[in-house]
């Protein structure tokens, strides 16, 4: 049972981080630039939080030998969901951006659990499980889309742009796809935590792996970083703690998978951030536009709920 209150309770945080990165993205003027420095803050406090706890930032040379390539890649495949969101938003939508990277990771996620992919704790892909799946998906979909599809008489009005059905229908793929990496990504960093004996410290190299990548991204699409046109003195405090969130974020991701599994973890994960994009609507938090919640989003995460209880079945 504490695993899943830890997993609801990290992903709740996850929109929250999304709301405070937001907002520094006004202050840059970038959202490639506002993740740079979320990144950059968090692989910071990952640095100090490392060694405190394990004395050293460093992995053996055997390490790096005897490991498959593949278990260093996973702060590169955050960064792909992370850019894969952004480039989707103006051909999707903000409704089609959510739930076509969560199908992606929920169908990812069972297969990942049914062969074991990645070291992850093998868990046989069952007709509960699946049920349960489906009815994870049904209920984001309740709590993400159904309330504004109830509001539209066309589906393609709640898309910030129009596209030719073929376009709609590749963009798409394309969401299912980054949502697969991401859940690949939770599994790869949960590995990576019983090989390095720290979930800190695999949080700590898919942190810096990310930093690395969104740096590179950084350079090559905006040439270079004026730091001086930031505006800083609009700025709060929790402007700058995005980083440390998404910190928090992986690292307990990395814990997670190893007890009770990839799939478990991004089932569990997803309940925490539909809950929290509900309080920050519904309160309005780190200075979003409020958006009182509604009977449909609630009974979405009571469906959420069910289907967690499902899988946990097996």
């Amino acid at each position: 049972m504490l695993p899943l209150i830890l997993g609801v309770s990290v992903g709740i945080i996850l929109p929250m981080q999304t709301a405070v990165n937001s907002r520094l993205r006004t202050v840059v003027n970038s959202a490639f630039i506002s993740s740079m420095i979320s990144f950059t803050i968090g692989t910071l406090f990952l640095v100090i939080s490392t060694f405190a706890t394990t004395g050293s930032l460093f992995v053996s040379k055997t390490l790096l030998v005897n490991q498959p390539w593949w278990i260093w890649i996973g702060g590169f495949l955050g960064v792909i969901y992370l850019t894969g969101n952004i480039i989707l938003f103006p051909h999707l939508g903000s409704v089609q951006t959510v739930i076509m990277p969560v199908l992606g990771q929920i169908i990812m996620s069972m297969l990942i659990d049914n062969y074991g992919w990645f070291f992850s704790p093998a868990s046989p892909l069952t007709v509960i499980r699946i049920c349960g799946a489906l009815l994870v998906f049904a209920g984001v979909f309740s709590a993400v889309a159904l309330p504004g599809l109830l509001q539209t008489s066309k589906l393609k009005s709640v898309s910030a742009k129009a596209q030719p059905t073929t376009s709609s229908w590749l963009w798409r793929i394309v969401g299912v796809l980054t949502g697969a990496l991401s859940a690949v990504q939770t599994a790869i960093n949960g590995h990576l935590s019983v090989v390095v004996h720290s979930a800190v410290k695999a949080a700590l190299i898919s942190f810096l792996v990310g930093t690395v990548a969104l740096w590179l991204i950084v350079l090559l699409k905006e040439r270079k970083v004026l730091f001086n046109n930031f505006h800083i003195k609009a700025t709060v405090w929790w402007n700058w703690i995005g980083g440390i969130m998404g910190a928090l974020f992986v690292c307990t991701n990395a814990y997670l998978v190893p007890i009770i599994g990839t799939g478990m973890v991004v089932v569990i994960l997803l309940i925490g951030t539909i809950i929290g994009s509900l309080l920050v609507d519904q309160f309005g938090l780190f200075a979003s536009q409020k958006n009182p919640v509604n009977l449909l989003q609630l009974l979405g995460v009571f469906i959420m709920v069910i289907g967690v209880g499902m899988i946990k079945l097996l």
